[in-house]
């Protein structure tokens, strides 16, 4: 008998057997599936073959996929280190074109005899280089600006250059407001004026009366149908905006009195941003278009519904009727409104109105990624099983000794809540002096060590129970190079979900499960609610650091609302911005934007920095004349002040990683950079109106 091993068999009498390849323990896919990418990423991200999160821009009718490794390291190069907001024109093109391409689909479909006219709401977000895109990109489709302060209005009047465009003017309105709108409209702009207050009407009819001006008029309805997102105080009928229909009527009737009637045009109204169920969108839809027929009736010219705001954006992913999503489409959101709107004008023998959205978030939210760097890692690590506690103790500690003895797959809830329970009665003996430091502690290893084997058993189970969901504290800790205070307040504020993953190595298995804290020194400076595999979790699976590399996580779908409601926590300011776009020729072209300085933080809280560093330098020379540092320390240390005030307020980090692009895989070639002023924006400092 030939007792070799079989690899020295001869080949002649060696069976040949085609066996699949063996499948590799992670893959793209995994990745994909994993981060959830494909159900929250809308085809405008993905993961390549090396194993990078990749933006995906289209150039006639071309997709080129970047690397937003690739431009992390780029601008690194250039001096723009982490946090680095990214924000990608081209995205809010292409939502703005779906966007009217969905309502202008739905109403050819309907054979509906309006038009849509979009505008967007300015408040969502400011940034002069998403006026300049909506402005330019939404010439063709008509697209305006809607405005509810005084200083949006300046900006609008500034970059609104389409004669056709509307110019939708809500909020609450002072004579410098009314006279800056009246203006427009004798500039040839199309103004309209929405009635939020039932004080507003005689403003508005005197100061158009002393230009001679017949002004266009709006009124805001509060609709009594109500959904039950995040935002639904600005739905129903205790919302703080709008008018009822009593006021509503009293505003016909004074119009009728001064013969001016003619001027009421459009009715608005707004059931709060992120709307996650259809049926709600649809019912107020028809609400609204029973109060339009009937001022219709009344003798008002009508023309426009407003529809307002509301067009949710699927931040997890799920499609379904939650706060951080959507039970619905754009296209299905455009035919329900157009659906409901043209049966009522239908049955009531009205013409169709042109039908205004403003719809800010669904627009704005996939242009900018927040990128960071991981500073450090607090390591959680499931304590060895303890050693026999020396002398006697307590009955507690050995009922939780048992609890750790008898765990198993099918007493796990059990063995939870008996642990749970001998380690607050251990906790208050403590206390009350009752047990030593050292039973404490061996109490404290126990707990730990039960909760550990708790967790790693239901990464195993399909579903544990509710109870059982992992516990932050048995997580690593990993500490990013930003603030979320001033990158994503939602988070903070509201408990918005924005996706989150690493923007690299994907190719391989990540084996840590971590919470994200920022460096702020608050404890709601953390992110510790993840979509993990299609389910809410509180830990992310996340990578090892490298000795000597940066690890970088994105944050996406950050672009509505996050940058103006930033605030300065812990003086930490705007991050740096590197704007993306596609020239001629596949070329990316980087703007880049310095994110504010110390000095600029300073001053933003009253501080004067030259008066800083003179009050420094006393400082610094009362220690020398005292003998305690020599001049020239006295010196370096003045100068390592006066630099401080120069940089900026986040870690500064010089690792740039080699990214897995190969020479042969297609990529936009010759980068181009250009630097913009820094002055690009300033952080937010009231809240965000509903």
């Amino acid at each position: 008998m030939d007792l070799r091993p079989p690899h020295f068999a001869t080949p002649a009498v060696r069976p040949i057997v085609n066996r699949p390849p063996t499948p590799p323990l992670w893959t793209i896919g995994d990745a994909l599936a994993t981060y959830g990418v494909d159900s929250w990423a809308k085809g405008f991200f993905g993961v390549s073959p090396q194993g990078e999160v990749e933006v995906y821009l289209e150039q006639e009718g071309e997709r080129v996929a970047l690397s937003l490794l690739e431009i992390v390291n780029e601008a690194q190069r250039d001096g723009l280190h982490a946090p680095l907001l990214l924000r990608f024109p081209d995205l809010l093109a292409a939502r703005l074109e779906r966007l009217n391409a969905s309502f202008h689909n739905a109403m050819r479909r309907c054979q509906y005899r309006g038009r849509y006219r979009g505008v967007y709401p300015t408040k969502v977000n400011q940034q002069r280089q998403v006026i300049e895109q909506i402005t330019r990109c939404g010439r063709r489709y008509h697209f305006g600006l809607e405005v509810g302060s005084k200083p949006e209005l300046l900006a609008a009047l500034a970059y609104l250059r389409d004669p056709q465009a509307l110019l939708v003017c809500n909020g609450y309105k002072d004579r410098q407001f009314i006279d800056l709108a009246l203006s427009a409209q004798q500039l040839g702009m199309q103004v309209i004026l929405v009635l939020e207050m039932p004080g507003e009407l005689d403003l508005v009819l005197e100061r158009a009366a002393l230009r001679g001006v017949t002004p266009t008029l709006g009124v805001r309805a509060k609709l009594a149908t109500r959904h039950e997102g995040r935002w639904s105080r600005s739905s129903g009928e205790g919302s703080v905006f709008g008018l009822n229909t009593d006021q509503i009527l009293a505003v016909v009737d004074r119009l009728k009195a001064a013969g001016k009637l003619d001027c009421l045009r459009m009715l608005h109204y707004h059931q709060g941003s992120q709307v996650p169920d259809i049926g709600a969108v649809r019912d107020a839809a028809m609400e609204a278009s029973r109060i339009y027929v009937e001022l219709a009736r009344e003798g008002a010219s009508m023309g426009f519904l407003d529809i307002g705001g509301g067009l949710a954006v699927d931040y997890d992913g799920s499609h379904s009727n939650t706060p951080s999503s959507r039970n619905y489409g754009t296209l299905e959101y455009a035919s329900d409104v157009v659906e409901a709107v043209m049966t009522v004008c239908d049955e009531a023998g009205q013409p169709h109105p042109d039908i205004v959205s403003e719809s800010g978030r669904a627009l704005t939210a996939y242009y900018s990624v927040l990128i960071f760097n991981v500073l450090e890692v607090n390591r959680f690590c499931a304590p060895p099983a303890p050693q026999t506690f020396s002398g006697t103790p307590h009955r507690f500690l050995e009922s939780l000794r048992s609890v750790a003895a008898r765990l198993t797959d099918e007493n796990t809830q059990e063995c939870y809540n008996d642990a749970v329970y001998y380690r607050g009665e251990l906790l208050a003996l403590f206390n009350h002096g009752q047990i030593s430091l050292r039973e404490r502690a061996h109490a404290d290893h126990l707990f730990r060590g039960i909760l550990s084997r708790i967790q790693s058993r239901l990464k195993d189970l399909p579903k544990g129970p509710d109870s059982l969901d992992p516990l932050p504290d048995l997580h690593d800790v990993y500490y990013g190079n930003f603030s979320i205070f001033q990158s994503l307040p939602d988070s903070w504020a509201i408990d918005q979900w924005f996706p989150i993953m690493p923007i690299h190595r994907l190719c391989e298995k990540p084996t840590q499960t971590a919470i994200v804290a920022d460096i702020t020194c608050d404890c709601d400076g953390r992110l510790d609610q993840f979509l993990v595999d299609g389910r809410r979790q509180a830990g992310l699976p996340l990578h090892p650091l490298g000795i000597g590399e940066d690890y970088f996580l994105g944050v996406f779908l950050v672009g509505a609302y996050q940058e103006t409601l930033g605030d300065l926590h812990n003086l930490l300011g705007d991050p740096n911005v590197v704007s993306v776009h596609l020239e001629e020729g596949r070329t990316r072209c980087l703007a880049q934007s310095r994110g504010d300085s110390l000095a600029e933080v300073l001053e933003y809280v009253a501080y004067d920095p030259p008066q800083l560093v003179d009050r420094f330098r006393k400082l610094v020379g009362n220690a020398t004349r005292a003998g305690n540092i020599t001049t020239r320390q006295a010196d370096a240390m003045v100068a390592t002040y006066r630099d401080g005030l120069r940089g900026d307020t986040y870690f500064s980090c010089s690792t740039t990683l080699q990214t897995g692009a190969s020479d042969s895989e297609p990529r936009p070639a010759g980068p181009h950079s250009s630097r913009s002023d820094p002055a690009d924006g300033r952080p937010g400092r009231y809240p965000r109106p509903d």
